[in-house]
């Protein structure tokens, strides 16, 4: 991979969405140096500390990409405890879809992102966009990638999909939901009906071989593969060894919650999605071949790569 640049890191910009129960928050992280940056809007999970799963979290990933360059962009979703609304709030019962509905709007607002931050305006290449998201976030990432579902309130059908993002990151997201718990049916009914076969745009699944995932699913890890197995192709589906939900640390340096803390897993996550992204964007045809060898050849396996 290319040598990594310093990256300034601005937060928070507020955009104003009308209609949204808090002004959209986010952070932009972007090399120093550079232009036709392509951009990752970065989705945050639910994790167990009080401020990654905002704007304030996933570092370890936010700034390997912005290293490499790319701009990273990262919202605060409403379901995040540092707004603290209750689980009764009307929004935050439809937080699975408001998410969704925050990336298309940083996208509706990059003017405005701009002008906030003047140095970066003209060296964005909004023509190449992706989106990103671990666990939940990876649900999100899902859904503006093409994941279909009904909604659990009127049973209408919900296609949230964006076609300005053309590549995707999808982090331990959720599977399919017939193998769901009574827990995950019970407060997370949106998963029921999930629908992987229209997700077509290009992405890669990242997932941990230890990552079983008991509150949600009784289908093992293989339950977090399923937006690579049931989703149509082009797709590729990285399976890190050893790794549990948090993939090592992919949610903030050092954080408590992480139970496979590994540096250097986290390592191989952030080098291999740029990898993949710089080749599916155009960027470097040879990319994604030379991490997948690299991979391949490390002396202490982290994982295997498939594709279709």
């Amino acid at each position: 991979m290319s040598t990594p640049v310093p990256v300034t890191s601005i937060a928070p910009i507020v955009l104003s969405v009308p209609g949204r129960a808090v002004d959209l928050q986010v952070r932009v992280t972007a090399p120093a140096t550079g232009d036709h940056l392509p951009i990752i809007l970065l989705a945050h999970g639910i994790v167990a500390s009080n401020n990654l799963s905002s704007l304030n979290g996933y570092a370890p990933l936010a700034n390997h990409w912005a290293q490499r360059g790319f701009v990273v962009i990262q919202p605060t979703h409403l379901d995040s405890r540092t707004f603290g609304l209750g689980p009764d709030h009307p929004q935050i019962k439809r937080a699975w879809h408001t998410r969704a509905e925050d990336m298309s709007a940083v996208l509706d607002h990059f003017d405005e992102i701009g002008d906030a931050v003047p140095h970066l305006r003209d060296r964005m290449d909004r023509t190449k966009v992706a989106v990103a998201g671990h666990s939940m976030g990876g649900h999100t990432a899902g859904l503006l990638l093409g994941l279909r579902l009904k909604d659990p309130q009127d049973g209408t059908d919900v296609d949230l999909a964006d076609p300005r993002i053309t590549a995707g990151v999808i982090l331990a997201a959720p599977g399919r939901g017939d193998v769901l718990t009574d827990f995950a049916a019970g407060h997370l009914p949106f998963m029921k009906t999930s629908d992987f076969s229209a997700m077509r745009t290009p992405a890669i699944v990242v997932v941990g071989d230890e990552d079983k995932s008991e509150l949600l699913s009784t289908a093992g890890p293989e339950w977090l593969m399923d937006s690579y197995r049931l989703a149509p192709g082009p797709k590729s589906l990285l399976t890190l060894f050893g790794a549990g939900h948090i993939l090592g640390g992919v949610s903030g340096y050092d954080a408590a919650e992480t139970t496979d803390e590994n540096p250097a897993r986290v390592e191989a996550i952030a080098t291999m999605t740029a990898a993949y992204l710089k080749t599916q964007f155009g960027l470097d045809p040879h990319a994604w071949d030379t991490a997948q060898q690299a991979l391949a050849d490390s002396p202490v396996p982290l994982g295997k790569v498939e594709s279709k």
